[in-house]
């Protein structure tokens, strides 16, 4: 195939994906220095239609060192229709980090099992994964590097981190090595090019990214992640106890109230002067009083510290995206605090329950959410995941008064009652979610909500004490 075939039958596959937008494709390009990457992605971009392409070869900005790790890549992922080029991408951070041994051997291997997960996640949410090292032998690099660096034209493309990527080649061979059959898998395969002058590194790039537009590889098979050892500390709807002896009185409430806000109110300062990002998470049966609770939550805090995020049906833009873009790309900055008015915890409920979602998916979503979670802790984060509980003869009598209460008709659906008609499809995924996800650094909290101002002061002092525990720590 000639250059010209190429481009336009390369032109024509990309066009087929912005129309059908079916599956996006990411291109990523790494391995060692000056090997024409640069180059090859500008040609290769004059000869798409940059419309429906995105490059990225930026280092972490602030912005995103304030967040956890993988949120820069999550906002980056191309939506469905596009084409998205990663020059060195995660792999160069990887790389680069354990050549100058900012990463340990250990943690260099946590990254690539993070890897791992990140690309199995987007292969099976339709993203096509195609890689490719950059190959050059060590005298050639030298050769290449001086050749450079003699021509006017082209001497800035040499600095100080050519040359020391230079001295470091036997060892970014052997950590490249490592990497790449780590990484290796069948919907995310890697690709070795040898370096070669850019009009042929760019007839072979061209080629790879043709036969990963015409030929995309299966998704990776759903995998279901290690379910822990039940204890004691799990929470469980069978063993919860929502009857309450005795209700609470509105003075005795309100002093309780003012002094758990105010409590809040002083832990919130402190988790934004060190800067600590905070993650809550609120579940529940329908009527169980999440809006109430939320509100007295946010009722201790300064408005430009938090933003409730309440999730519904995913938007089109979300839809044309992975599943789990639409949390991502919402995780608070450090010292700020994002709640959330039901969560990524969908995908094993409501969507699991209505069909919304496959088997394979909602089984895949466990070890998806723990990724997730895990990334949130590792971060330094706090991660609060309550669960308001009633029983259903009092979610029956909280509906009925909706529906007598003109100013409150609107909090009551058509989709809250079909809900209930499947009552205990719901308790079951409700237990198998509790057990699947409560473990160290993302426990669940179930609070008995049939009283709704003891369930206000229960989340209250739930955030509070894990506020609290966390600031400890970190003394």
């Amino acid at each position: 195939m000639n250059t010209d075939t190429l481009r336009y039958r390369l032109l024509d596959a990309q066009l087929a994906l912005a129309r059908e937008k079916q599956r996006a494709v990411i291109l990523l390009l790494t391995g060692h220095a000056v090997t024409h990457k640069g180059e090859v992605v500008n040609r290769l971009n004059h000869w798409l239609e940059n419309r429906h392409t995105e490059v990225h070869a930026l280092g972490p900005s602030s912005e995103e060192q304030a967040r956890p790790y993988w949120w820069r890549y999550w906002r980056r992922v191309p939506d469905r229709g596009r084409i998205g080029i990663f020059i060195h991408g995660w792999y160069g951070d990887a790389l680069f980090a354990r050549a100058e041994r900012r990463l340990s051997p250990g943690a260099f291997q946590d990254r690539l099992a993070e890897i791992r997960a990140f690309e199995a996640e987007l292969a099976a949410e339709g993203v096509v994964l195609l890689k490719l090292w950059t190959d050059i032998g060590r005298r050639e690099q030298r050769r290449h590097l001086t050749d450079l660096q003699q021509d006017p034209a082209r001497a800035w493309q040499v600095g100080v981190s050519e040359w020391q990527r230079h001295g470091q080649h036997a060892v970014i061979e052997a950590i490249g090595r490592t990497l790449r059959d780590d990484t290796e898998a069948p919907h995310a395969p890697w690709q070795r090019l040898p370096f070669h002058d850019p009009a042929e590194q760019l007839t072979r790039v061209g080629r790879a990214l043709l036969a990963a537009l015409e030929t995309p590889p299966e998704p990776p098979a759903a995998t279901l992640a290690r379910r822990p050892e039940e204890s004691p500390g799990t929470p469980s709807l069978g063993r919860a106890s929502a009857a309450v002896a005795e209700r609470l009185d509105k003075v005795a409430y309100r002093e309780r109230l003012a002094k758990g806000q105010a409590r809040l109110a002083a832990n919130a300062r402190e988790v934004a002067r060190r800067r600590i990002p905070v993650v809550i998470a609120f579940e529940g049966h329908d009527a169980a009083g999440k809006g109430g609770s939320i509100h007295r939550v946010t009722a201790a805090l300064d408005a430009r510290q938090y933003r409730v995020h309440r999730i519904g049906a995913p938007s089109d833009e979300e839809l044309a995206l992975p599943w789990g873009w639409r949390f991502w790309r919402r995780l608070p900055a450090d010292g700020r605090i994002a709640i959330f008015d039901r969560s990524w915890y969908g995908r094993v409920l409501v969507e699991r329950v209505e069909g919304l979602a496959s088997e394979a998916q909602w089984r895949r979503g466990y070890g998806e959410i723990h990724h997730f979670e895990q990334q949130l802790v590792a971060h330094g984060g706090v991660l609060i995941k309550l669960f308001l509980a009633i029983d259903k003869d009092e979610q029956l009598r909280r509906f009925e008064a909706r529906a007598a209460t003109p100013h409150k008709r609107h909090k009551l659906t058509d989709e809250d009652w079909r809900n209930r008609e499947r009552w205990d499809d719901y308790q079951a995924a409700i237990d198998e979610m509790f057990a699947r996800t409560h473990v160290p650094g993302a426990e669940w909290s179930l609070v008995a909500c049939d009283d709704k101002r003891r369930a206000r002061l229960a989340v209250l002092e739930q955030v509070n004490e894990r506020l609290e525990a966390r600031l400890a720590s970190a003394v």
